[in-house]
């Protein structure tokens, strides 16, 4: 079974230029990509200068090469034409990058939106443990009930007073 009539296969996005020449735009925009990140290079601007140089020095000083005399109509017609594709090329690289800063912008608003849910989940539960812990009942609030209820065994002091008033008796050592 060919690849084109899986039913579990997503079918890349195709457009057909005449009947037969089929482009795939994943393809073509990455050929852009790579075409505009060597025209931004320091190899491409040397390159082209080298050319350029060799171009006109042989046109000006080789008397028998001159293929293209002093105006350099042909040399300009080459920089035309590798301004006429470079400049799509970049665009289409620029729309790609563009693409791909959205999807990535949306990824990142999705996590700070679930990691702001989760820092507000954690501070609710915070402070109902706050809230929890204050409601609990501390040791010396139960002593001081139970000292409400059971009349001497309030604050301990009258115990503390008659502990010091007893000679402390010690065990013999055997």
């Amino acid at each position: 079974m060919a690849d084109s009539q899986r039913l579990d296969v997503p079918r890349g996005r195709t457009r057909s230029i005449g009947g037969s020449l089929r482009l795939n735009p994943d393809a073509v925009g990455q050929f852009a990509e790579g075409i505009a990140r060597f025209l931004g290079t320091g190899r491409f601007l040397a390159v082209q200068t080298i050319l350029v140089v060799v171009w006109i020095t042989l046109n000006v000083f080789a008397v028998r090469l001159r293929w293209d005399p002093y105006p350099f109509i042909l040399l300009n017609l080459a920089f035309s034409t590798q301004a006429a594709y470079a400049a799509p090329l970049i665009l289409l690289a620029q729309n790609r990058q563009a693409d791909r800063d959205r999807v990535q912008a949306e990824e990142d608003r999705a996590r700070a939106a679930s990691i702001r849910a989760d820092t507000e989940y954690l501070a609710r539960e915070l402070a109902s443990l706050r809230v929890a812990i204050g409601e609990l009942a501390t040791r010396d609030f139960i002593r001081g009930e139970l000292g409400r209820l059971v009349p001497g065994e309030g604050d301990g002091d009258e115990r503390k007073k008659e502990k010091k008033d007893k000679p402390r008796r010690r065990d013999p050592v055997t």
